[in-house]
């Protein structure tokens, strides 16, 4: 998988607009309703990862859920980073 260009990664922020770079990676934080609905989010964005075979990082914190997408073996933000997000953000 190759990492993308700046120019493909500034075009594909345009379809994620809840994602914000930093970095080699892409990040959302959500806020949920409380600690169990965070957890019940991080549950449903796990199954799209395993789906994908492709995994965020995760931070929670009580009602906040962070995720972080970077493709590592690439060292970067590839296509499957923004695929993924997309995905995710439909969860909301």
């Amino acid at each position: 998988m190759n990492v993308l260009t700046e120019e493909e990664i500034a075009a594909q922020l345009g379809g994620v607009p809840a994602w914000q770079r930093q970095g080699d990676s892409i990040v959302m934080t959500v806020t949920r309703s409380d600690f169990r609905d965070a957890l019940l989010y991080v549950g449903a964005v796990a199954f799209l990862a395993e789906a994908a075979n492709h995994h965020p990082d995760v931070a929670i914190s009580w009602n906040k859920v962070t995720l972080t997408l970077s493709t590592h073996s690439a060292g970067g933000l590839t296509g499957a980073d923004f695929a993924l997000a997309g995905q995710i953000s439909r969860l909301a």
